[in-house]
């Protein structure tokens, strides 16, 4: 029985590493010379590919290395249950993961950038397997090293958490929200400043049913803004949390 057991534990240990390795027998599309670590630390023993149905947008040199708009577009898979969005080259390569629920698979906001590097999209659909696409961004660097802007104004404190935004007029953009936090988001990465920033958002409908849930990390910009398509008719809440337990709610008219 013991060798029936170390015989089952060491076939699906093969299994495993093949399907961990697999992607690496594939060329990186953006020939990164940090991709056989990201495919071991974020897919494991997952199947993954490169795919052309993963759009990743972004100027391909970055102005500002603090606030890098991007935009991922996962409308043309079916049934993605989650979207990780990171960065090879940054300290912190986690960037966002998006669990769209019922809402349109694409989002749009910005990100910190430490120095030039593949921001890459990783989409997870229902039958386990995940899908990946990405560009390369070219930017001067320091995004994630330098103290957030807003934190050093007098008013910081009392307009954290402060949430904005609105729905995009026209029949092309129906259900298409844009909505802003006020938050430092900082990476603990500057000297004396300890990691600080929002971890959790929740979107939900007009009947209190959760359509999403956004969940970004320290290299998302400061002041985050992000661009959803949301479904339904009514008004659409946001709330959320950041990593020291401050919360924050508001809601949008359609």
């Amino acid at each position: 029985m013991k060798l029936i057991r170390t015989i089952a534990a060491a076939a699906l240990l093969t299994a495993a590493s093949s399907n961990a390795y697999a992607v690496l027998s594939v060329k990186d599309p953006l020939n990164s010379p940090a991709w056989s670590y990201m495919a071991r630390e974020y897919f494991a023993d997952d199947t993954v590919s490169f795919s052309d149905l993963v759009k990743v947008a972004a100027a391909p040199h970055a102005e500002d290395s603090m606030n890098v708009p991007v935009m991922v577009d996962a409308t043309a898979l079916d049934d993605v249950q989650e979207i990780l969005v990171f960065a090879d080259l940054n300290p912190i390569p986690t960037v966002l993961r998006f669990y769209p629920h019922s809402m349109e698979p694409k989002i749009g906001f910005g990100l910190k950038l430490q120095q030039g590097s593949p921001i890459r999209a990783a989409v997870k659909t229902a039958d386990g397997q995940w899908h990946v696409g990405g560009t390369w961004v070219n930017a001067a660097g320091g995004g994630c090293t330098a103290p957030s802007v807003g934190s050093g104004h007098s008013d910081w404190a009392s307009r954290l958490g402060e949430t904005s935004g609105r729905f995009f007029a026209g029949n092309n953009d129906e259900g298409r929200m844009k909505f802003k936090v006020m938050h430092p988001m900082d990476t603990g990465l500057a000297d004396g400043i300890p990691a600080f920033f929002i971890e959790r958002i929740e979107v939900k409908d007009a009947s209190g049913d959760e359509v999403g849930v956004i969940m970004p990390f320290e290299p998302v910009a400061e002041n985050p803004v992000f661009t959803v398509n949301t479904p339904g008719d009514g008004p659409v809440s946001v709330s959320g949390r950041d990593n020291n337990g401050n919360r924050f709610k508001a809601e949008f008219a359609r």
